[in-house]
């Protein structure tokens, strides 16, 4: 051994030394990819910035010392880097004759939860065709507050969302308005009626533009990409399990840059925490 640190021109204590300063590297390193595995069996797809805030008190505990940039590039080394994907897939048919409503909330921004629900449906690949995902996110604290997967687009899809929606409700003295698209199932009076006999305003977009129902488009951006609902599913059957299973893990686990990196369930009861908001809701997809 003492030819190896005579070929380095040190010392054998220096030797050593960096030896062990390489293992114990080697050794965090580990723990850290452990840390990650462990995020990534619930949220396959969490980006890096939140993974490093996830797992951040976890290095604190361990007396482990990394920062963001060696952390994004140890994720680099391991290929473990996320690649962003595309989606692409209409579900909106505004071509009818009901009412349109008006857009309530230009220029709007939530200062509680409650105030402002998102609604929209996505589509979900399965062997046995398409099935159908609508979904009530509340904009302040984006929490999923309502959903319902079946193999059709109904009218009463949207509405069996909405009532479970209604059943999570923690502040039902809060003013609420319902955005959406103007969609032939939220236009539909059935829906609008039962909205309005809840207490609730509707607002719609004034055209089909994506940016004008921000929150709920990239809601279902996240299930599909980060939870695997953007594969090709088995059944139905499954897909419901793992809608439940994927609402619940992202309203109590995952994290928003929105919400000073909190978790939707946190943010919908503690509305006091100062959380930074955005200028107008079309922007309001930094999730």
């Amino acid at each position: 051994m003492k030819w190896v640190y005579q070929c380095f021109g040190i010392s054998k204590q220096a030797f050593y030394k960096r030896l062990a300063t390489h293992q114990k590297s080697n050794q965090q390193e580990q723990v850290i990819l452990n840390l990650v595995e462990q995020v990534r069996k619930e949220m396959p797809k969490t980006g890096s910035l939140k993974l490093y805030k996830s797992i951040k008190p976890a290095l604190v505990e361990k007396n482990i010392k990394m920062g963001r940039d060696r952390f994004y590039l140890l994720l680099r080394k391991h290929r473990l880097l996320i690649p962003r994907s595309k989606r692409a897939h209409i579900t909106t048919n505004s071509k009818h004759h009901f009412y349109k409503y008006p857009n309530l909330i230009k220029n709007f921004i939530p200062k509680a939860a409650e105030q402002l629900w998102v609604s929209d449906i996505t589509y979900i690949k399965t062997d046995g065709g398409n099935a159908y995902l609508a979904l009530v996110t509340d904009a302040y604290s984006k929490k999923i507050m309502g959903y319902k997967i079946d193999d059709h687009m109904k009218t009463s899809l949207c509405i069996d969302a909405l009532k479970i929606a209604l059943k999570q409700r923690q502040y039902p003295n809060q003013k609420l308005i319902h955005h959406s698209d103007r969609g032939l199932q939220y236009c539909n009076p059935t829906y609008t009626n039962f909205a309005e006999n809840n207490g609730i305003n509707i607002s719609m977009t004034q055209q089909y533009d994506p940016y004008e129902n921000a929150v709920a488009e990239r809601i279902n951006g996240i299930l599909k990409q980060e939870f695997g609902l953007g594969k090709t599913i088995l059944c139905l059957k499954l897909a419901q399990k793992m809608v439940k299973k994927a609402v619940k893990i992202y309203n109590s686990k995952r994290i928003h840059y929105s919400l000073k990196f909190k978790t939707p369930d946190f943010a919908h009861s503690n509305q006091n925490h100062n959380y930074r908001q955005y200028r107008k809701i079309p922007i309001l997809v930094t999730l």
